[in-house]
């Protein structure tokens, strides 16, 4: 009788009018109004009610814990080569002597660097100083030096973090200002061994230079949960399809806030 929308779903002439029962449709969304989402001249023509909600702050908390853990999960699935393990011990031979070409950088005593420092961002730091790493950070305003020594910060800008980083987290806000903000020179920044992580926003990123810096190992892998165009690999966005071809790269379909329990307290919202 209900039609409850996740904010990203497209509600269509077809989608409302495929249930002449429907008595009402409710969205969900971080950021509102909802443009386009939903066909209110449809719905309004057949009198179906329409309800924008905009989840309270402990709701969008949780997702930001769950989005947090599939940061760090990336990191250490980049760091101890996991995929490629999986990969090795599936063929049927893993015999133990072979494994040592299976050798990642670990995390212990390595450099993450944080791209903006959000709510997503200072949950992480906790969590990656528990795996014994250094912690650079930056954002618009600079942390007092109190709170930077509580956190176990260190303030520094974007291109010194790119420079010093085994691996770069981009945290950043999505907005004009960074849009394509990270690009061909950024990556250039990179040390060949430091992997970039996105759990933000995919246009973010120039993602053909990504790509670009993948294929000539200008860095050495990333871990993707967004990309320009969702889901990756459609037409408006080709490069996309490559990271399909990359043994280098983890790839996500969007859902650094998807736990059970994230989901559970969104929906009672």
């Amino acid at each position: 009788d209900y039609l409850f929308v996740m904010g990203g779903n497209i509600i269509t002439t077809n989608v409302i009018k495929a249930n002449p029962k429907l008595k009402g449709i409710a969205m969900v969304h971080r950021r509102l109004p909802v443009n386009n989402s939903i066909d209110l001249d449809t719905a309004k023509a057949l009198g179906v009610p329409v309800v924008f909600q905009y989840p309270w702050e402990p709701v969008y908390d949780r997702i930001a814990e769950a989005t947090c853990d599939l940061t760090i999960a990336m990191i250490l699935d980049l760091a101890y080569r996991l995929m490629d393990a999986d990969r090795y011990t599936r063929s049927g031979r893993p015999l133990q002597e072979h494994t040592m070409a299976l050798m990642g950088p670990g995390v212990t005593g390595k450099i993450a660097g944080l791209l903006g420092l959000g709510k997503v961002a200072l949950k992480m730091v906790p969590r990656l100083r528990a795996l014994r790493m250094s912690v650079l950070y930056t954002k618009r305003t600079r942390l007092a030096p109190e709170r930077e020594r509580e956190l176990g910060v260190e303030w520094a800008d974007q291109g010194e973090i790119l420079r010093r980083s085994d691996f770069v987290c981009l945290e950043y806000d999505y907005n004009p200002s960074t849009h394509k903000m990270i690009g061909e020179r950024e990556f250039a920044l990179m040390k060949p061994t430091a992997y970039f992580i996105n759990t933000a926003r995919g246009r973010i990123v120039d993602e053909p230079a990504l790509v670009r810096a993948l294929q000539n190992r200008t860095i050495a892998g990333a871990g993707l949960d967004v990309f320009w165009h969702e889901p990756p690999g459609s037409p408006e966005m080709a490069p996309s399809e490559e990271f399909f071809k990359m043994d280098s790269v983890i790839l996500a379909p969007h859902n650094g806030g998807a736990t059970w329990d994230a989901r559970t307290e969104l929906t009672k919202a």
